[in-house]
């Protein structure tokens, strides 16, 4: 993709709404706002970013904000409780009332169908910023990270351990597309997505890349470049808890599972991280690990979607 404002008032619910063209054209964007960081730009001034969040957030809510202050815009954060939403008013009122007031709408919800019905009805660029499906914008700045620290992306082996979550549906879709190969090991029961499972072998058969899916994470981990996991409980199981912890015991990342990967391979989790559950202390703030680089990522990623979709 040439121009990059081809972007501009599209939506961003899943890593398929793009094509691998325009997750390049991500890339090159955040590279260059991130080489811009310490001189501000007003490349956003006069425009105002909406937060509407139903769950938690630091790295998301925290990354939007900034991104799009020091890109000259202004922020109005909500929540559904402060919103007639709470007291029953449909999604679609909500929606076309919220485009006549914001220039983009980045939701994080429990249910993937609420960010669909807000995209319907917005016209303004909507952005999932995690839902019970996917966690595109979360696989768009680890794929900048990953380039920034193994200068490629096509050809390297990535290894998920643990839940087939959200985050590792995005995974599926982004390594495929980006022409990765990508090994998920899970307890039965935790897979990934069956409907997002065949997109992304659809997305494989075209460019290449190789999916497995197996239960053992040490052959997940044979010839991985790249170790990524999650945590094991997830917003809102809670009352699976005790149910989880059963199951995914043995799918921890530590020193002894690293040794079956590539000498140079490197660590990600996209945090709140859990140490001494899915991974260690000694990996999680080891040489190894890029967690810390990941996390910082996600503020220059923020500004390229915002810059992309909105300018």
């Amino acid at each position: 993709m040439n121009n990059m404002t081809d972007l501009k008032g599209r939506r961003l619910l899943s890593v398929s709404d793009l094509s691998r063209a325009e997750v390049f054209a991500f890339l090159e964007k955040a590279k260059q706002l991130r080489m811009s960081a310490k001189q501000g730009n007003d490349l956003l001034s006069g425009r105002i970013l909406g937060l509407l969040f139903e769950m938690a957030s630091t790295r998301t809510r925290a990354s939007f904000e900034a991104a799009m202050m020091q890109l000259g815009g202004e922020v109005i954060y909500m929540r559904p409780d402060e919103l007639q939403l709470g007291r029953g008013e449909p999604i679609k009122d909500t929606a076309r009332v919220l485009t006549e007031y914001l220039d983009a709408l980045v939701l994080r919800t429990n249910k993937h169908e609420t960010s669909e019905k807000f995209a319907d009805y917005c016209d303004i660029p909507v952005i999932n910023g995690l839902s019970d499906l996917e966690h595109p914008t979360q696989i768009l700045c680890d794929l900048y990270t990953i380039q920034e620290a193994k200068n490629q992306l096509e050809g390297l082996n990535l290894a998920w351990i643990g839940d087939g979550n959200n985050v590792c549906n995005s995974w599926l879709l982004g390594a495929c597309m980006m022409g990765m190969n990508i090994s998920v090991a899970t307890p039965k029961g935790y897979e990934p997505d069956r409907d997002i499972l065949k997109k992304a072998m659809e997305i494989a058969d075209e460019s290449g890349s190789e999916i497995d899916l197996m239960k053992e994470p040490e052959e997940a981990v044979r010839n991985a470049d790249i170790l990524y996991t999650d945590v094991w409980i997830s917003m809102g199981q809670e009352e699976e808890a005790e149910r989880r912890m059963g199951a995914f015991q043995g799918y921890q990342i530590n020193r002894d599972l690293l040794k079956n990967a590539k000498r140079d391979a490197i660590v990600m989790h996209c945090l709140p991280a859990h140490r001494g559950m899915e991974i260690t202390e000694d990996i999680l703030e080891g040489r190894r690990s890029i967690v810390w680089k990941q996390a910082e990522n996600k503020l220059h990623g923020a500004k390229a979607i915002l810059a992309l979709v909105t300018n």
